[in-house]
């Protein structure tokens, strides 16, 4: 064999093993993205669950006499907020997620006072209605507790997959790139002050 059907054989073999390592890693990626788009669905459905909650929970609130109007618009505003920002499950970046994320952390907020406001009104806090649309609101809160973490369980699969070697030279000439992961919100590492 001479040295030129050596080399011939070499790169061949280089390009067949290139080429079976570059299919089974795209074939992976593909698979890890889906995954996570499915997931990202999941936390969509659960935040609009919440959003869909809202209105029942503002239209019953409402009909306690004297109740503070600005908690109510407060509510209602952050609930159109959030729900405004969409992001597709193809272009899951931390920045976006970061938007998302803000946007719902300020209906949670909203929300919160509207059930610490609640406090004050012991008739509404007896209506059955308020009781289980309070109740359906909590079951919501862990549910996008959960899709999240899957959400972040999923991306951190992926992203380990992309980043590691010889992933990383396909997925770059591929499109696929690192995704952004839900984080905790800015200052909830410290425990809330409460004063009587």
């Amino acid at each position: 064999m001479n040295t030129k059907t050596l080399t011939a054989i070499i790169v061949i073999a280089a390009i067949l093993l290139l080429g079976g390592c570059g299919c089974s890693g795209y074939n992976k990626m593909v698979s890890l993205d889906q995954n996570v788009k499915g997931k990202w669905g999941n936390v969509q459905s659960e935040y609009q669950r919440r959003a869909d909650l809202v209105p029942n929970l503002v239209n019953t609130v409402k009909g306690a006499a004297n109740f503070e109007q600005e908690t109510l618009t407060k509510v209602v505003e952050a609930r159109a907020k959030a729900t405004s920002v969409n992001i597709d499950a193809g272009d899951l970046t931390p920045e976006k997620l970061a938007q998302f994320q803000q946007a719902q952390g300020e209906l949670s907020g909203a929300l919160s006072r509207l059930l610490v406001t609640v406090e004050k009104y012991p008739d509404l806090k007896a209506n059955q209605n308020f009781l289980n649309l309070q109740s359906q609101l909590e079951g919501t809160e862990n549910r996008i507790k959960v899709s999240r973490n899957d959400f972040n369980t999923s991306v951190q699969e992926y992203n380990t997959v992309v980043k590691s070697f010889p992933n990383t030279i396909f997925a770059g000439m591929l499109g696929f790139k690192e995704k952004g992961y839900f984080t905790s919100e800015p200052g909830s590492d410290k425990a809330p002050e409460v004063k009587f």
